[in-house]
C-alpha cells in the first residue's frame, strides 16, 4: 500500500527506483499485488457480514451475509482479480509489439503490477454499503491511468512517436475488464444474478458442512 501512494505522489522516481530494481514477476505479485488484493478482499468480507450490502428491488433491503458466503464470495473476487492483472500485463506487452517495441513480460508485468495497486487500495471504501459502488471504482481506475502514464514509458521504453498509443490503448482495456468486472459484482450484490447467488449459496453450504438454507 505505501508503494501505491508513493506511486501516486511520487510517481517519476518511484518508478525510475522500481525500473533499476529489475524484480522479478513473482517477486511483485507475491508482495504487492497479492497481498493487496487479499486484504482489500478481507475488508469487504468482513463488512459483508457485519453491514452487508444493499439487496433486491429499491435497495431498500440490506442482505447480511454468513461467513461461507461472504469467504465463497471474495475468494471467486480476488482469483478473478488476479487473472485481470495478467491479462492486463499481457495485452501490454502485446500492445508493445504492435507498436514496433519488444519487451518481455516480466517488463508488461512490472507496468500493470504495480501500476493497478492505487484501484486496488480504494476497494477498501466498498466496505461502506452507503456509498455508490462505482465512485471508489472510478477514483481507483482515475489513479491508475495516471500512474501508468508514467510506468508504461519507464518499464517498456516505446518508441516516442508510439508512446502515447500504447498508453491509450493499455488504459482502455483496464478500464473495460475492470468496469465489466465491477458491473458484474454490482449487480450480483444487488440481486440480479440469482443463480449465481445460488451457486454461492451452494458452495457456502458445503464449507459449512451442511444444507444450504431454503
Amino acid at each position: 500500500m505505501i508503494k501505491a501512494f508513493l506511486l501516486i505522489f511520487r510517481p517519476v522516481t518511484t518508478w525510475n527506483n522500481i525500473a533499476v530494481a529489475n524484480r522479478s514477476v513473482l517477486y511483485i505479485f507475491l508482495l504487492h499485488v497479492l497481498p493487496l488484493i487479499l486484504l482489500t478482499s478481507f475488508a469487504e468480507g468482513y463488512a459483508l457480514t457485519h453491514w452487508g450490502k444493499s439487496h433486491g428491488a429499491g435497495n431498500k433491503h440490506v442482505k447480511i451475509y454468513t461467513v461461507p458466503e461472504a469467504v465463497t464470495v471474495e475468494i471467486t473476487i480476488s482469483l478473478v482479480y488476479v487473472g485481470l492483472v495478467f491479462l492486463l500485463a499481457a495485452a501490454a506487452r502485446a500492445y508493445s509489439s504492435t507498436f514496433h517495441r519488444r519487451s518481455t513480460f516480466t517488463q508488461a508485468f512490472t507496468a500493470m503490477g504495480y501500476g493497478v495497486l492505487p484501484f486496488f487500495c480504494w476497494r477498501l471504501l466498498d466496505m461502506w454499503n452507503g456509498l455508490f459502488p462505482w465512485i471508489p471504482w472510478a477514483i481507483g481506475m482515475v489513479l491508475t491511468i495516471g500512474v501508468i502514464y508514467t510506468g508504461l514509458p519507464c518499464l517498456l521504453r516505446p518508441d516516442p512517436p508510439h508512446a502515447f498509443g500504447l498508453y491509450v490503448m493499455t488504459s482502455l482495456t483496464a478500464v473495460i475488464v475492470f468496469g465489466l468486472w465491477r458491473l458484474l459484482t454490482w449487480q450480483f450484490f444487488l440481486g440480479r444474478l440469482p443463480e449465481v447467488e445460488k451457486i454461492v449459496t451452494q458452495i457456502a453450504g458445503g464449507v459449512a458442512g451442511g444444507p444450504p438454507p431454503p
